[in-house]
């Protein structure tokens, strides 16, 4: 169905790797289409550049020359043998789940530490570690307020590592086309601007196929989370981004307000699975000791809550749906909507979903706030809202690249010292002409959005 528009501009919030389990048909959520305009990470293709005369997509296959992003585009980048490509994640693809001790990454020659590294001193007096700031108080859990004004936070001196993953699914009918620039672009992104070294990065992308270790199989991606954010200590700074197809099933937990859990779609996920958003949560966020940081970025559809971080903030950086009540209201506007258009069963049904949620949604709020925040420092940029698509778009050298990627490198080159709202604002405002995606920022810990970003 079209992607409904939702303003888009800043200020519209509305408001051993054996330990897998094999789940098939964990669900059937439909895709939204992206309307001309970009490439969504689940739904449409871009348009093509239009010397591409005459195929589905207003255009045929693409050229290599538009893959130029430093790599050699394997196989023939046609999409599948019917030249298709950009379709959506099939409805009934299978997800794994993982048991945190039974992924061992030990044989994927991933980059050690240096042992004879030496941590960045304690600052010299008069300095301190990054305030808290001025965090405001909200209608929630006073435990949970005064938490986090008690987490320790890092001032990423320490030791960088970097995770970045991106897959244009090549030689498929899901075939994307930014994704592996994406990486190219925020590898150079993060190392001028943050310090970040080459060899501290694991780099998975599925131009790499004389690399098996390098790919961006289920397996490889489980395995490099991991090691991302082992062996942490005070100070240091993890990096995380993502590129690729992302999705939504139906939770089986029931801990989802929504019914929802959001995935990543690993280049294999047909046959391997996906990545759901509870396990990344388990392997990457609540792993991290006090005092580290994770900077996180997906670039893919229905991420805002890829990382179940749970917190997350509207335009002035003010924490949203404090309480259960905002998501039943968008759910009854929704019904409403679907009601006028006809589809009663649709509107019954969100109308159910909604009330189940003034039942139970406050309950649901304050356990995800207490079960998965962590003691560390965690920060999540994310492409869109979890019912939304993200886009493709083309820079200014004519690549291909991630809509939001794009926006958050040209909004930190074009002022470095930004505070989290800001930059926030910025990207939203970079996109909002041309796209109706709105990027989400979420985090581990209630925290100040007026506060200087840092990596």
């Amino acid at each position: 169905m079209p992607m409904s528009n939702y303003g888009g501009g800043y200020n519209n919030d509305g408001s051993g790797y054996n330990g897998g389990s094999y789940e098939n048909n964990y669900g059937t959520p439909s895709q939204m289409q992206m309307p001309y305009g970009g490439q969504n990470y689940g739904g449409a293709p871009p348009p093509p550049p239009p010397d591409f005369p005459g195929s589905r997509y207003m255009g045929g296959p693409p050229s290599s020359q538009y893959f130029d992003g430093g790599y050699q585009m394997p196989g023939s980048g046609l999409g599948d043998s019917n030249g298709i490509y950009g379709m959506p994640v099939p409805e009934n693809a299978p997800v794994v789940r993982h048991e945190y001790e039974k992924i061992d990454f030990g044989g994927n020659n991933f980059p050690s530490f240096n042992n004879n590294h030496t941590p960045t001193p304690p600052p010299m007096s008069g300095q301190s570690q990054p305030g808290h700031g001025q965090i405001p108080t909200y209608n929630i859990p006073s435990t949970i307020q005064q938490e986090a004004s008690k987490i320790t936070l890092s001032n990423c001196r320490g030791r960088k590592r970097a995770l970045l993953i991106g897959i244009n699914y090549f030689d498929t009918k899901h075939m994307l086309k930014g994704c592996i620039n994406d990486v190219h672009n925020i590898k150079k992104f993060i190392t001028e601007h943050f310090g970040f070294k080459e060899e501290d990065m694991v780099i998975l992308t599925d131009d790499q196929r004389d690399n098996p270790r390098r790919m961006p199989t289920h397996e490889n991606i489980i395995k490099a989370m991991k090691w991302l954010v082992s062996d942490a200590r005070m100070n240091d700074s993890f990096f995380f981004h993502y590129s690729g197809h992302g999705n939504v099933v139906p939770s089986k937990t029931g801990d989802e307000i929504d019914g929802n859990d959001e995935t990543i779609c690993p280049v294999d996920f047909e046959s391997k699975g996906q990545i759901i958003d509870d396990d990344m949560n388990l392997i990457m966020v609540r792993s991290l000791p006090r005092g580290a940081r994770l900077t996180a970025i997906f670039d893919c559809c229905h991420s805002a809550t890829a990382l179940d971080l749970p917190f997350m903030y509207n335009h002035l950086g003010k924490l949203k749906n404090e309480k259960a009540i905002t998501y039943a209201g968008k759910e009854l506007m929704a019904a409403g909507s679907m009601y006028l258009k006809g589809d009663t069963v649709a509107a019954l049904k969100g109308l159910s979903k909604s009330f189940g949620m003034m039942v139970s949604g406050d309950d649901k709020l304050e356990k995800s706030r207490r079960t998965k925040s962590t003691m560390g420092d965690v920060i999540m940029f994310s492409g869109c809202k979890d019912d939304q698509t993200s886009a493709d778009t083309k820079s200014e050298d004519l690549k291909f690249t991630g809509a939001m990627s794009h926006a958050l490198v040209s909004s930190m080159n074009n002022n470095p010292h930004q505070t989290y709202v800001q930059l926030l604002q910025d990207i939203r405002n970079r996109l909002r002409p041309k796209y109706t995606q709105v990027p989400q920022l979420s985090t581990g810990r209630l925290m100040d959005m007026n506060t200087i970003f840092i990596m």
